[in-house]
């Protein structure tokens, strides 16, 4: 029997949208571009998150500056209830996608022995 691994992919991908964690995060993402002020501070913290993580990848220096702004930017947004539970439900979410990956990875780390 042949298996089709892009197809036991797309079924994953389906049960992840029809979870009711990702219902929750699709809600809490929702309530959040629904409200103007909400929206502004969640896409302020967002640019700098994305900033820092160029930054990282191109093996470019983070400063003293850029970590302070990012804290009192993460302060800030968290004062936010909306956003508070936007952040929870994308960390739920993400370590059901951690669990999973480790799930996916591990054919690969019985053949190679933990790497």
């Amino acid at each position: 029997m042949s298996v089709n691994l892009y197809d036991a992919a797309y079924a994953l991908e389906k049960a992840i949208r029809q979870s009711d964690e990702y219902k929750q995060l699709q809600q809490m993402y929702h309530e959040v571009n629904a409200d103007p002020t909400a929206k502004n501070m969640f896409d302020q913290f967002r640019q700098i998150q994305m900033n820092l993580q160029q930054k990282q990848m191109m093996g470019q220096e983070i400063s003293e500056q850029e970590v302070q702004q990012a804290q009192s930017t993460v302060a800030v947004v968290q004062q936010n209830e909306k956003i508070s539970k936007l952040m929870q439900a994308e960390q739920r979410m993400s370590m059901i996608i951690g669990e999973l990956n480790q799930l996916i990875m591990k054919p690969l780390e019985e053949l190679y022995g933990n790497l």
